[in-house]
């Protein structure tokens, strides 16, 4: 995988002056069953979220509310993906490196997730995964 299979997703949006919504639906929208959701919020100030990989989890990430910064690395190269519309949704395959920063006041990070949580499917050691991406090159 590299930084360039990563994609922005742009989901459904059904505009209402009552107020906008955006629905999801898994293998239409989302390109995996889901299996998993979380949130992210309440990030202090100058904080970071993840730093770490997958061995076989995909990921969707939403800036529901506010805003953040996505940093993706493959290894080679970097690329950062600034979210702040809850109409779009960054896809993140297998094996890149991830770090979420730069959070706005009040952002909700919502994270769709094509596995349940298993400590062993993370890379949290980036010289680790830098050493498996190489190895599979």
């Amino acid at each position: 995988m590299t930084i360039y299979d990563a994609n922005l997703i742009q989901f459904p949006k059904i505009l209402d002056p009552r107020g906008n919504l955006t629905f999801i639906e898994q293998e239409r929208h989302i390109p995996f069953e889901i299996a998993r959701v979380y949130w992210i919020y309440d990030v202090p100030g100058g904080e970071q979220r993840g730093g770490h990989a997958f061995h076989k989890q995909e990921e969707v990430i939403i800036a529901l509310s506010g805003s953040f910064d996505v940093l993706l690395d493959d290894g080679n190269a970097q690329k950062i993906v600034h979210l702040n519309r809850a109409y779009h949704g960054l896809f993140v395959p297998k094996m890149l490196w991830r770090r979420m920063q730069n959070f706005s006041t009040n952002s909700v990070a919502y994270v769709i997730a094509s596995c349940g949580y298993d400590e062993d499917d993370y890379v949290r050691d980036y010289r680790k995964y830098k050493s498996i991406v190489r190895r599979s090159e």
